[in-house]
């Protein structure tokens, strides 16, 4: 059981960092001329950061909480409820920013820096509830 927490955690943990990297780099894109170099570079960061770390370590997660939560019963506790409602707005994030990264490769910007670096902010709120539902378990 103890494996599958450290597994789960470690996934997490990069799916966060995909998710706290992902909208910090669409800034710096969104701020960088369409065609140049910078902007080609940019496409292969994103497409790399998502296709090869941010949604297998979702994925990841995901399926291990899924055994995790079955194995130790948990499926009636309210807190998991709540915990699984911010995972799904996590998702929901991440199907956004997956969104984004299709828009900025067809040189589509529907967005300017500013969207970004308040879209930077909302895994991080997230993040910080998920940790404390799953730590503490309030109710």
């Amino acid at each position: 059981m103890l494996w599958l927490i450290a597994f789960h955690i470690i996934a997490f943990a990069a799916w966060m960092s995909g998710m706290w990297y992902l909208p910090r780099l669409m800034v710096y894109h969104s701020e960088t001329a369409i065609g140049t170099a910078m902007s080609e570079q940019f496409k292969v960061m994103e497409r790399r950061l998502l296709k090869v770390i941010t949604t297998p370590a979702m994925l990841a997660t995901i399926i291990l909480g899924i055994v995790l939560a079955t194995s130790e019963g948990a499926w009636s506790e309210p807190w998991l409820h709540v915990k699984l409602t911010l995972v799904l707005l996590l998702a929901a994030t991440h199907g956004m920013l997956a969104a984004n990264v299709a828009a900025f490769a067809a040189d589509k910007r529907k967005h300017g820096p500013r969207f970004y670096r308040i879209l930077n902010e909302v895994p991080t709120v997230l993040f910080i509830a998920i940790v404390i539902l799953a730590v503490v378990k309030p109710f």
